[in-house]
């Protein structure tokens, strides 16, 4: 086991406690694993030392979508996964996470998605913006027909912020390309 993934913290939210420890227990093994039962419990094991937070959606009391404006409402920098049998609908556009996925959700599908999350954290805030919006155009895409997706404000508003998004980031590479060559022009020595 590699120290610097143990010191990876990932909280694992889930009212379902079998699905909880599940989790807790394939991703025990490269991380340090916070495991909470409800939206109250989540709240409390979730801080700024946390780097991924994967969280049901339907839970009694405090629901995951409770917990996650109150996440983005701390100003806690971790990446949110929804992990959910939820089907998602257009109100995902506006909520404030990284990823969704539907359950069932196999190990490696779990596994892979944190590692993804965990590299995103190495982006810049405009990257990771950009990751985000693609997951929910995608998400939306996977689970809607063109005639659905067509009919809501919602699924054109993600659409062009990704799109927005791409522009952005290609500038700055443009940008960066730019800058690359003008100080390729300076002797070296």
């Amino acid at each position: 086991m590699d120290d610097d993934a143990k010191s990876v913290s990932v909280v694992v939210v889930d009212d379902e406690q079998d699905i909880a420890d599940l989790y807790t227990t394939w991703l025990s093994i490269e991380y340090d694993v916070r495991t909470a039962y409800d939206g109250d419990g989540a709240l409390d094991r979730i801080d700024e030392a946390v780097d991924v937070v994967l969280l049901d959606r339907q839970m009694p009391g405090k629901s995951g979508d409770e917990v996650l404006n109150r996440i983005d409402e701390r100003g806690i920098d971790c990446r949110v996964v929804m992990v959910t049998a939820v089907d998602p609908d257009f109100d995902i556009v506006e909520m404030p996470f990284d990823d969704y996925l539907t359950k069932p959700v196999t190990r490696e599908e779990l596994e892979g998605t944190v590692e993804e999350m965990l590299t995103r954290t190495a982006y810049d805030e405009q990257i990771q913006e950009f990751f985000a919006a693609a997951s929910k155009k995608a998400t939306l895409e996977s689970e809607r027909n063109p005639a659905e997706l067509d009919a809501h404000e919602e699924y054109h508003e993600v659409s062009q912020r990704v799109e927005n998004l791409r522009e952005e980031a290609n500038k700055s590479v443009e940008e960066f390309d730019d800058f690359e060559s003008v100080f390729k022009e300076f002797p070296s020595g």
